[in-house]
C-alpha cells in the first residue's frame, strides 16, 4: 500500500474522530453515529468536502452545525481547507442512525 494510501486513510480517521466529538443538541447521539454525514472527500491537497445533512431542513442548528463542523475539521493539522455542503436527497431518517446510537436512545 502506498504511503499516500495510508495518509489519507489516517486522516479519513481523524476526520470521523473530528465529526464523532460534535452532537446534534437535541438528540444525544454524535452526528456521525446520527447518519447526518454522507461522504467525506479528501483531495490530493488535503482539502476536505463533507456532503452531510441536517435532520428537518428547518433544524434550529442550520445556521451554525455546518460551521461548527467545519471549523472542527479545519483545525485538525493535516487539513488545508474544509468545506461543508447541506443536501436534503436523500432526506435523513432514523434508518440512517447506527445500531449503536439506536441502542443508545432506546430505538431497538
Amino acid at each position: 500500500m502506498s504511503e499516500e494510501i495510508i495518509e489519507t486513510a489516517d486522516l479519513g480517521d481523524k476526520i470521523v474522530g473530528v465529526l464523532k466529538s460534535i452532537f446534534d443538541p437535541e438528540i444525544p447521539v454524535d452526528i456521525y453515529e446520527l447518519g447526518l454525514i454522507y461522504d467525506v472527500f479528501v483531495n490530493e491537497d488535503s482539502e476536505v468536502k463533507i456532503l452531510m445533512t441536517l435532520t428537518t431542513p428547518n433544524c434550529p442548528v442550520a445556521e451554525t452545525l455546518p460551521k461548527e463542523v467545519e471549523e472542527k475539521v479545519k483545525s485538525l493539522d493535516e487539513v488545508k481547507d474544509a468545506e461543508v455542503e447541506i443536501t436534503f436527497d436523500p432526506p435523513w431518517s432514523q434508518d440512517l442512525i447506527s445500531e449503536e446510537a439506536k441502542l443508545e436512545l432506546g430505538l431497538l
